[in-house]
C-alpha cells in the first residue's frame, strides 16, 4: 500500500524521467555519434583528464595539441563537461562513453528541473507538458545528435534549475534556495559561457518581473545582488581569465554571424539534417521551432486574449519569444552590428535555446486554461504524446562510429592542431601551427647537454650542463604564466618566435619550468574563495534552520 501511495505521489516525476529516457536512449548504443563537435570533445576530455591526473585541480593547458607545443585551451573553454567526463573516466568509462553520458545525464537533469520550475506555476499536469515539450523540442535534439554541443546541452539542463530555485527563493525567502540558486548560477556559467550570457540576460529580466509582487523590494534586490556575486564568484576561475586574457589568444571570433541568419520559413517548416549552418552551404542544419511548439505559441496568444488570469506572466514570456525570433532573422542586423557583445553569441540561431525554454513554459499554461474534466485530460494527453511522437525521428543519430578512444587520440587531425575549428585558441605569438620538433629542449646558442628529469603537463624538470653562457629553446608555446627556476631562483622566460626561451649561465644547473597563475588568475581564485566562504556561512545558517524545524 505504501508503495502504491509512493508511486501515485511521484507519478508525474516518473513520467518526466521516462520522457528523458526515451529522448536519450539512442545514446546507449556503442560507438560515437557523428556530431559536429563530439570528436573534438572526446580528445579534449583526454587532455583535461591528463592534466587533472597530474595534480592540477584547474587545468588550463592542453600539452599535446599544437604539434606538441601545447595551447592554453582550457583557459578559454567551459570546464564543467570536462570535469564530468573526467569523473566518468575515473570510474572506468571511455572518453567516448563519457561524452555520451554527459548528454544522457544532462537530458535527465534538464527534464526534472523544468518540471520543478513549471510546477510552481502550472501544477503537476502543466509541469509534465512543459517538461516534455522542452525535452522533445527539435533544437534540443539538434544540440545532442547533430551538433554534439555538450556544453550547450548542460546549459539547457541547468538554466531551468536556476529559474526554479530562484522562483522558490522569491516565494519563500528560504536560505536553502538562496544557496541552491548561487550554485546553479555558477554551474551554468561553467557549462557554456556563450549560452550563459544569453540566459543571464533573460534571468535578470525574469528577476525584475518577479520583483513586482515582492513586498520588501529592497531586501529582494539585496539578496539578488548577493546571489549574482556568489554565483559569478564560484565560476570566476573560468570566466575572469577567459575574459581578461582573451587578448593573448587568436581565433576566438572566427565566424561571420551574418552567414548564419536562418530564414523565417526555416524556423516554421519542419526540416532535418546533419550538416552545418551557413548561407554558403545552404544551411544544412535544422532551425525549426517545431510543429507542436508553434501550436503552443498560437494557443498562448489565444489564452492571453480570453483569460485574465496570468495575463502579465504570459505577456512577459510572449514578448521575449517575439524578441528572440526577431533577433534570429536578418531584419535584426543593426542590433548585431551596433549592440556591444552581440557578436559574442556567434550564431543568431543560438536564440533557439531561449525560444524552446519560453515555448515549453507556455505549454503548461494551456492545459490550465481549459475547464476541468475530460477536455482538460484530452488536451494534456495531446500535448504530452504529440511532442514525443513527432520528436522520435530526431532523437537518434544517423549511425554510430564503432571506434575506441585511441582512434581519435592518435589521429593528427585531432591532436596536431588546436583541436578547434579554424585552429582557434592558439597563442598570439605563434603565427601558425608550428612544425613538430624531435626534441622538446634545444640549444639555440651555446652548447652542452640536457638531461630530462620529470615531465608533467604543466611543468618540466631538467638538468642542464652548459659549456658556456647559453640560450635554450623550450618547444612549448609561449604564454603568460610560464616561469623558470634556475637553481631555485625565479627567472622570467623570454619569447622567441612564439616559443619559450631561457638563458643559462655556464656550468651545471637544475632548471624547472612551471605554468603558474597570472595576477588575473590569482584574482579569480581569490574571488572564488570569498564566494565559497560566503556560501558556507549562509549554507550553515540554512542547515541549522532546517534542523530546528
Amino acid at each position: 500500500m505504501k508503495n502504491i501511495d509512493l508511486l501515485k505521489k511521484n507519478f508525474s516525476l516518473l513520467v518526466v524521467i521516462a520522457g528523458a529516457l526515451i529522448a536519450s536512449i539512442s545514446l546507449f548504443s556503442s560507438g560515437l555519434p557523428p556530431t559536429h563537435d563530439g570528436e573534438y570533445h572526446t580528445v579534449r576530455f583526454q587532455q583535461f583528464y591528463k592534466v587533472l591526473e597530474s595534480g592540477i585541480l584547474y587545468p588550463r593547458w592542453a600539452p599535446d595539441f599544437n604539434n606538441g607545443f601545447g595551447i592554453p585551451l582550457f583557459n578559454y573553454v567551459y570546464p564543467l563537461p570536462n570535469y564530468i567526463a573526467s569523473f566518468f573516466h575515473f570510474l572506468g568509462f571511455s572518453f567516448i562513453d563519457s561524452f555520451k553520458l554527459n548528454m544522457i545525464f544532462a537530458s535527465f537533469v534538464g527534464a526534472i528541473f523544468f518540471y520543478l520550475w513549471a510546477r510552481l506555476f502550472w501544477k503537476d499536469l502543466g509541469a509534465i507538458i512543459s517538461s516534455i515539450l522542452y525535452t522533445f523540442s527539435p533544437y534540443h535534439f539538434v544540440d545532442i545528435y547533430v551538433r554534439g554541443s555538450v556544453g550547450e546541452v548542460w546549459s539547457l539542463a541547468l538554466f531551468p534549475g536556476l529559474l526554479w530555485s530562484f522562483t522558490e527563493f522569491s516565494n519563500r525567502q528560504s536560505r536553502i534556495f538562496f544557496v541552491v540558486s548561487s550554485v546553479i548560477l555558477s554551474l551554468l556559467v561553467l557549462s557554456h559561457n556563450i549560452l550563459a550570457l544569453l540566459f543571464f540576460i533573460f534571468f535578470i529580466s525574469y528577476c525584475l518581473f518577479l520583483s513586482i509582487r515582492q513586498k520588501n523590494k529592497i531586501e529582494y534586490f539585496k539578496n539578488l545582488i548577493l546571489i549574482l556575486f556568489i554565483g559569478l564568484g564560484l565560476s570566476s576561475p573560468f570566466w575572469l581569465p577567459a575574459l581578461f586574457e582573451s587578448k593573448y589568444a587568436t581565433g576566438l571570433q572566427i565566424f561571420d554571424l551574418k552567414q548564419h541568419f536562418p530564414e523565417i520559413y526555416q524556423l516554421v517548416i519542419p526540416s532535418w539534417g546533419y550538416g552545418f549552418s551557413g548561407k554558403e552551404i545552404q544551411n544544412q542544419m535544422s532551425f525549426q521551432i517545431g510543429v507542436v511548439n508553434i501550436l503552443v505559441v498560437l494557443l498562448s496568444f489565444l489564452v492571453l486574449i480570453r483569460y485574465k488570469k496570468n495575463r502579465i506572466l504570459l505577456t512577459f514570456f510572449l514578448v521575449w519569444f517575439l524578441a528572440a525570433i526577431f533577433l534570429m532573422t536578418p531584419y535584426s542586423s543593426w542590433f548585431w552590428d551596433n549592440i556591444p557583445f552581440f557578436n559574442y553569441f556567434q550564431f543568431p540561431w543560438r536564440f533557439l535555446s531561449l525560444t524552446i525554454l519560453i515555448i515549453s513554459f507556455l505549454g503548461g499554461s494551456i492545459v490550465n486554461a481549459v475547464s476541468k474534466g475530460w477536455m482538460k485530460n484530452l488536451f494534456a494527453f495531446i500535448f504530452i504524446l504529440s511532442p514525443i511522437l513527432l520528436g522520435l525521428g530526431y532523437a537518434k543519430a544517423p549511425f554510430y562510429h564503432k571506434r575506441v578512444d585511441t582512434y581519435y587520440l592518435t589521429r593528427s587531425n585531432f591532436i596536431d592542431g588546436t583541436n578547434s575549428p579554424g585552429n582557434s585558441f592558439n597563442t598570439k605569438w605563434l603565427v601558425a601551427i608550428p612544425q613538430k620538433r624531435k626534441d622538446k629542449f634545444e640549444f639555440l646558442r651555446g652548447s652542452g647537454s640536457i638531461k630530462i628529469g620529470n615531465i608533467k603537463p604543466q611543468s618540466y624538470k631538467l638538468m642542464i650542463n652548459a659549456k658556456e653562457n647559453s640560450q635554450i629553446i623550450i618547444n612549448t608555446a609561449y604564454f603568460p604564466g610560464w616561469i623558470s627556476f634556475i637553481d631555485g631562483k625565479k627567472k622570467e622566460v623570454d619569447n622567441y618566435n612564439g616559443r619559450i626561451l631561457i638563458r643559462i649561465p655556464s656550468g651545471m644547473h637544475e632548471v624547472e619550468l612551471i605554468f603558474f597563475d597570472t595576477s588575473v588568475r590569482i584574482a579569480s581564485y581569490t574571488y572564488f574563495f570569498i564566494s565559497v566562504l560566503l556560501l558556507a556561512f549562509l549554507g550553515r545558517k540554512s542547515i541549522i534552520g532546517i534542523m530546528r524545524k
